[in-house]
């Protein structure tokens, strides 16, 4: 199996989108994943490594990436250096962020005979659950969507109120990331590019348009995204299959660092379902 890590790309707003391939190198094309991180996240995080080398033992072609705005640099590209990239991110910036690395595959001559660009899958894990789910409703060139854990909305993740008023007013908030325990800024015009862009960012929409096969991937006991967003996921979209595990936490029993050389059994579990569906 071949991996190569830590291609820089040119994104679309100043900032490389670090990327990583996974393949078995024999010639035959491939379907291609492309993995989107979530909240927080960053494409080295805990066990993304052994999931993208599963995939890849499995018959696929598995691309995951750094967001351009998720705190992480090119020099470090795990956990949050650039605290003021991350303070600037936004959702938009994501979505095209995702559209860069859709396109660079699409144009990348020397995989030629390792891929089948007619199967582009696209799998978001949390927050990236739904920046792959408005991604697919606007863009034909992917042919199916799994989402891992995944928001439904993200309207309802801004405050309201008193607390949005004095976000406002201080231009700043801080969240504490209980790892690191770094303070991580959130901007107000992160909230106010949310406010210009909501149609587009409307994640049941999006849901209501696909036309792709989709796969909703949920545990029962998400500590972060309730159980009942991926019910929600999977009333709005027509062709959607429904997966829960039972007693599954939001990242399915992976952490971050993790040091043993297999998948907890959770995510082992959707791994396979993920593999199964692409199938």
């Amino acid at each position: 199996m071949k991996s190569i890590k830590n291609i820089q790309l040119e994104g679309k707003h100043q900032k490389s989108i670090l990327t990583d391939v996974f393949y078995l190198e024999d010639n035959k094309p491939k379907p291609v994943v492309i993995f989107a991180h979530g909240y927080k996240g960053f494409k080295d995080w805990g066990c993304w490594d052994l999931v993208a080398e599963k995939f890849a033992q499995n018959g696929i072609f598995f691309i995951k990436f750094n967001f351009s705005h998720n705190g992480g640099t090119v020099k470090q590209p795990i956990d949050f250096p650039d605290l003021e990239a991350f303070g600037q991110n936004n959702f938009i910036k994501e979505l095209d962020d995702l559209e860069s690395v859709i396109d660079w595959i699409n144009n990348k001559g020397e995989y030629q005979d390792e891929i089948d660009l007619s199967n582009i899958i696209l799998i978001g894990h949390s927050r990236g659950g739904g920046i792959v789910t408005l991604k697919a409703s606007e863009d034909n060139r992917i042919s199916k969507v799994i989402t891992w854990a995944a928001v439904s909305d993200y309207g309802s993740r801004f405050p309201t109120g008193e607390i949005l008023d004095l976000w406002k007013k201080h231009g700043i908030s801080y969240i504490e990331n209980s790892r690191t325990k770094q303070k991580l800024p959130h901007y107000y015009k992160f909230y106010e590019n949310f406010i210009e862009n909501k149609q587009r960012l409307h994640i049941k929409s999006a849901a209501q348009n696909l036309k792709i096969p989709t796969l909703i991937i949920h545990g029962t006991d998400d500590e972060t995204v309730p159980l009942n967003e991926a019910k929600d996921l999977n009333t709005w979209n027509k062709n959607s299959e429904l997966f829960i595990i039972e007693n599954a936490n939001h990242s399915f029993g992976g952490k971050h660092p993790w040091e043993k050389k297999s998948l907890p059994p959770d995510l082992l579990e959707i791994v396979q379902k993920s593999i199964l569906f692409i199938n």
